[in-house]
């Protein structure tokens, strides 16, 4: 990897669905004209091999599509394998302890990596041991690192995995320099990154002011952003939500943050559409906090207005709807998304042989429909792949070190 590389417009482009871009065409199309000029640091090769599955092959534009981009956490994982979770003030001896390289953000862009997609990270890690175990998985995953920060004072974010039988886990996570010193602007270098690419995700381990500001910069490119509900546990700030394209949450993330059951489909549903909604009174209140602060009435209604088809374009009813697409992801129930006054698309889950370890799952799957979108796939065929991932995924113990390459996704996909 080196040089430098001219990405242009490829034909996989011009079948973009136009439901990435909700609601205007005309954006649709400036996006694709902004590809034939956009520049990288890193050239991209594919194998060029004939791919078992036809419909995700991977084709000789590959290295001139923009890329996967995932701001996130980093953090080295220790998992200790148990029997089940100590009650309160009771001790109890782990069967095997392991520190494995992992993180959400990590996870998703080794995820986007091993699919054979070009995937740039952009996060922080401590000057230290697990800073340099995280920086190696995400190198050998094939990961752009040029827009990782390394932090001197600082250590490398951590998280305690706790692994029962059957592959269920319960985590607890330590910030480190996920959460700390991030500039209040993030340097040019990063926001071009971001403003060049193909799609964005976000999840929720490191600050959200470095969300909203990496959101901001993405929807004002024209960049599909991709919210994982999973980190903090805390409300999503309004002002994030507003530059959010799909909001993907877990079903207790879905009921944590809307205050709502997700025991059953139906009850799914309500939660989501809660979600649909979930902007209109802060985004609202923020437009006429702006416009009213003119005297002059003049600016006042252009201002309006500028708001007004600023969110029409990003997919937004302006008074009534937040995200106007949900992916849920269910676990071993599989997954729904959900498109606002569309018929939600369920996918049921690829049964794996044997569990081994769920962490990192949720991950796979976010990671893996995201490649398959920007590639210009349909919700479907989205799902489909990212439900073969995940299923890979939870046969091998670790986040990053179970995330599977495109070819067993393909072959998986191939064999059912």
């Amino acid at each position: 990897m080196g040089g430098i590389s001219t990405l242009s417009a490829s034909k996989h482009w011009h079948n973009i669905p136009t439901s990435a871009f909700p609601n205007n065409s005309r954006i649709l199309n400036q996006f694709i004209d902004k590809i034939t000029s956009i520049q990288f640091n890193h050239t991209f090769k594919s194998s060029g091999k004939e791919n078992p599955f036809s419909c995700f092959a991977l084709d000789a534009s590959r290295e001139s599509i923009p890329p996967l981009v995932v701001v996130g956490s980093a953090n080295a994982d220790l998992y200790v394998e148990i029997d089940r979770l100590p009650k309160e003030g009771e001790t109890i001896s782990a069967k095997t302890g392991q520190i494995l390289a992992g993180g959400k953000g990590a996870n998703q862009a080794v995820c986007g990596a091993k699919l054979a997609y070009p995937t740039y990270f952009l996060g922080q890690v401590g000057d230290d041991a697990n800073g340099k175990l995280i920086t190696d998985a995400l190198e050998g995953g094939g990961v752009c690192l040029d827009r990782l920060s390394r932090l001197d004072d600082v250590p490398t974010g951590h998280a305690v995995v706790m692994l029962q039988a059957g592959g269920q886990n319960s985590i607890i996570i330590v910030g480190g320099a996920n959460m700390a010193c991030w500039p209040q602007t993030l340097p040019e270098e990063d926001l071009e990154v971001i403003k060049n690419a193909g799609i964005v995700l976000l999840q929720r381990e490191i600050p959200d002011s470095v969300n909203i500001q990496v959101a901001k910069v993405a929807g004002s490119a024209l960049v599909p952003v991709i919210l994982d509900a999973g980190g903090v546990d805390a409300p999503i700030p309004i002002e994030l939500f507003s530059f959010v394209d799909i909001f993907s949450p877990n079903e207790s993330e879905l009921a944590r943050l809307t205050n709502m059951p997700t025991e059953t489909f139906a009850q799914i549903i309500q939660a989501v559409g809660k979600c649909h909604k979930m902007v209109s009174n802060g985004c609202t209140q923020g437009i006429k906090d702006r416009y009213l602060w003119y005297g002059d009435i003049s600016w006042s209604i252009l201002l309006f207005y500028y708001y007004y088809f600023f969110f029409h374009i990003r997919g937004y009813s302006f008074f009534f709807q937040g995200v106007k697409q949900v992916l849920v992801k269910l676990g071993a129930k599989g997954a729904i998304f959900f498109t606002e006054e569309e018929e939600p698309i369920i996918q049921p889950v690829i049964s794996a042989p044997k569990v081994i370890d769920t962490t990192g799952a949720g991950d796979t799957f976010t990671a893996s429909f995201a490649v398959a979108l920007v590639e210009g796939k349909s919700k479907q065929e989205c799902l489909r792949f990212a439900a073969a991932a995940a299923s890979l995924c939870v046969q091998v113990k670790g986040a990053i070190p179970s995330m599977p390459d495109r070819k067993s996704v393909l072959d998986l996909l191939q064999s059912l």
